[in-house]
């Protein structure tokens, strides 16, 4: 069995040298950049080729640099290596590395498949229980069964995906804010249920759980979960303008620690960590705010097809 090893060579270590710079610099860079703020829908596009990209980096250096000694192209060499599997014999050039890089590249696809699909489960069991919990806990909105109010005295504004989603409000927000500011609070909310944010984190705590070793794989999650409340913001400030938005904002910030910011339950993020996601938020509504330029557009939409087009290609090419 004749093989040019180049190719394949050149291919996983361009991929692996991918793979690294999306598990820790690209990242870094990109969460301490202050333009996503002004164009959440691109930081967020960007953010999901990063993740998508570094998977199939990672996964197709091992694979290409595994299957090196079974063939001539990338078919023949899967399909050699499977008939090595189960038939015999191994290629002579063949050796311990190449099966331990195939079994690596393996078993990390079905790890982060494996992660994607269990937290999504847990998560639509943790929904769930929290529904039913509401339920008991909770009664809805006069004339709006879809909002429903929890007898608590710290004003707090989260929704709820499912087949029934609801929005829920306390009683210490309906009482914080006016009628206008709750109508933003609610528009907020009822944003991220229709845009489906859920499923983007899922995503992003999947990746965070695959592989705990990368701290920037935390600090991609919040990124995106901040972004993710732009994006809602955006929706709202439609219909409330910009002056409601950031003033429900600030006085959610105002009430301290105890308040609970606008956002998911279970919020795992430290008192600092929640004002800084606001302020972020309120600042950006302010007249004058940064805007992306069509330069700075451009680049981050190229790099996001790129990253998106360029691994898969570099696989099935090599």
């Amino acid at each position: 069995m004749s093989t040019d090893p180049i190719a394949p060579l050149a291919g996983a270590i361009a991929l692996g040298v991918l793979a690294i710079a999306l598990a820790w610099p690209v990242p870094l860079l990109l969460a301490r950049a202050k333009w996503p703020a002004a164009a959440p829908v691109l930081a967020v596009a960007l953010w999901q080729s990063i993740a998508l990209a570094g998977g199939i980096s990672m996964i197709g250096s091992l694979l290409l640099a595994g299957l090196i000694p079974f063939g001539d192209d990338l078919w023949t060499r899967i399909q050699g290596a499977a008939a090595s599997l189960f038939h015999g014999p191994l290629p002579p050039a063949a050796s311990l590395l190449n099966a331990f890089l195939l079994s690596a590249a393996i078993l990390l696809a079905a790890h982060l498949i494996l992660n994607l699909a269990l937290t999504s489960v847990r998560s639509r069991n943790q929904r769930h229980r929290h529904m039913e919990l509401l339920r008991l806990l909770s009664s809805p909105l006069p004339d709006t069964p879809s909002t429903r109010v929890i007898d608590h005295p710290a004003p707090a504004a989260y929704c709820l995906p499912g087949a029934r989603s609801v929005t829920v409000l306390s009683e210490g927000m309906i009482e914080l804010l006016s009628p206008a500011q709750l109508d933003a609070v609610v528009a907020h909310e009822r944003a991220h249920l229709r845009q489906k944010h859920h499923l983007l984190l899922d995503a992003f705590r999947s990746w965070k759980r695959s592989l705990p070793w990368f701290p920037i794989a935390t600090r991609a999650q919040d990124a995106v979960a901040l972004l993710l409340e732009m994006l809602a913001d955006d929706t709202a400030r439609k219909t409330s303008g910009d002056a409601v938005l950031a003033e429900a904002i600030r006085l959610v910030d105002e009430t301290g620690p105890a308040g609970a910011a606008l956002g998911a339950p279970k919020d795992r993020r430290t008192p600092e960590q929640r004002r800084a996601a606001l302020l972020a938020r309120e600042e950006r509504l302010v007249p004058g705010g940064r805007r992306v330029g069509p330069v700075l557009r451009a680049a981050v939409v190229t790099a996001t097809v790129v990253l998106v087009v360029v691994p898969p290609l570099v696989v099935l090419l090599s």
